[in-house]
């Protein structure tokens, strides 16, 4: 594989999708360790290939460190450092939990911190000013920062033991509500078929309420009460060089540690790229505090001991040092209200066709095609796709006037859209060239 796009990350899809944005047209390679399709369903649909973990277990002494990825920087980071999602120990999965509706409500409130802060200034040494000190801000910060572990059951038929086996994750979480509430990132808990938060030495079975694998976002609740919820700043009003505070879980088995930084960039621009090849695009915060694994889902705050970011990934390339990032909060915030609200993310567009990079002769023999390209391999009943007339055995030539040449770029286009729009696609059928125009849905947990 060539050095672009070379970020590590552990999202199963965009949209909720089957699909992959790898535009370099190499087998995936699933979590079973055999090739899985690449097939991808632009805004919904399908059955997702597995996706390789990127997790990192306690390494073993006795084996060999593995090697980074390299590559260079820029604005736009397409393709610079091995990024990997901070979370410990663990696994990958398409779970989302329960999905409740209205019956989840959360509603954010500033509180009256006057007594945690004179506790906070008691217990640390300060030399004044408007801004609390690290000391400060870690006292009182830390009581609303959790560690979260998880098991998934994985069935095996080749497993020497059975077919059953369980592994373990870790993560962070970050408390948003004093009845329980808990904001972290999907790839913490998706795959998970028990999720346990551990407050003061007591642990606490979470129900996950809403898992979003587009933005990284997913809430937890556990049954609760007098919590410390973290308070909700304004990821908007970070500048570029302000101190931040990070407060994690890292290696999973070090809770409550606590890093510190700068904010090193805003609105970074990260086009990451999953072990399974599929690609996602998040704009985060980059610090340079010390992210590890097991950081992610943990809290950036600022000096006023605000809740600015959930951290969910780092740099793990040969030579970067201090390369770590965050969800601005503003977005986590939004993403957790329409979880809880309507139980998936709003007016995301669906267009309702999974479909397949044919690079290679033997893909290209095995369907049947004389030409590499994208193809659509389905069409779902009654979607936007379905009413323009799309049919599966077209080739996408253009959307919107835009050359397809990858499976990313359909993501990519269709993704500066929102649910009802109206779309522009050409296609290739039977040696001729042909263009509709397609009305996208909703993404929706159905679809």
């Amino acid at each position: 594989m060539d050095n672009e796009n070379k970020w590590e990350y552990d999202y199963s899809s965009l949209y909720h999708s089957s699909g992959n944005g790898n535009d370099t047209g190499y087998a995936n390679v699933g979590s079973s360790g055999t090739n899985a399709a690449n097939q991808y369903d632009a805004n919904g649909g399908g059955n997702p290939p597995p996706v390789t973990p990127d997790y990192r277990p306690v390494p073993n002494p006795e084996e060999p460190p593995r090697k980074p990825r390299r590559g260079r920087a820029g604005r736009v980071l397409r393709s610079v450092l091995a990024l990997v999602l901070a979370a410990a120990v663990g696994f990958a999965g398409g779970y989302v939990g329960s999905m409740v509706g209205n019956e989840h409500r959360l509603v954010i409130q500033a509180s009256d911190r006057s007594e945690q802060i004179s506790n906070a200034l008691a217990s640390s040494t300060s030399t004044g000013g408007d801004d609390l000190s690290t000391a400060q801000v870690a006292a009182l910060v830390t009581p609303s920062v959790v560690p979260i572990t998880t098991e998934e059951v994985i069935y095996s038929n080749w497993s020497w033991f059975g077919q059953r086996q369980v592994e373990s994750g870790a993560g962070s979480g970050v408390i948003i509500s004093d009845d329980g509430y808990i904001l972290t990132c999907a790839h913490v808990v998706d795959g998970a078929s028990n999720v346990t938060v551990t407050i003061d030495d007591v642990d606490y079975t979470a129900t996950i309420i809403g898992s979003d694998t587009a933005s990284d976002v997913a809430v937890l609740k556990i049954e609760a009460e007098g919590l410390t919820p973290a308070v909700v700043g304004d990821s908007n009003a970070l500048a570029v060089g302000e101190e931040v505070v990070a407060v994690g879980n890292p290696l999973g088995n070090l809770s409550g540690t606590v890093t510190n930084g700068i904010v090193s960039a805003l609105d970074r621009d990260v086009a990451i790229e999953n072990n399974d090849g599929s690609i996602l695009n998040l704009s985060l915060i980059q610090t340079n505090a010390s992210i590890s694994p097991g950081n992610s889902g943990g809290g950036l705050f600022n000096m006023a001991g605000e809740l600015v970011g959930i951290v969910n990934a780092k740099s793990e390339a040969s030579g970067a040092e201090g390369l770590g990032f965050a969800i601005p909060i503003n977005t986590a915030i939004d993403i957790a209200q329409d979880l809880l609200e309507n139980g998936y993310v709003s007016g995301r567009p669906y267009l309702g066709i999974t479909y397949v990079a044919v690079t290679d002769e033997s893909t290209a023999q095995q369907l049947g095609v004389s030409a590499y390209g994208i193809y659509i391999v389905d069409v779902a009943a009654g979607s936007g796709a379905a009413n323009s007339g799309l049919e599966p055995g077209d080739r996408i030539i253009s959307i919107d006037g835009a050359e397809i040449a990858s499976r990313d770029d359909v993501t990519s286009i269709v993704d500066q859209h929102t649910a009802g729009d109206t779309i522009s696609i050409t296609v290739a059928r039977n040696g001729q060239m042909l263009t509709v125009s397609a009305t996208l849905g909703e993404q929706t947990p159905n679809n």
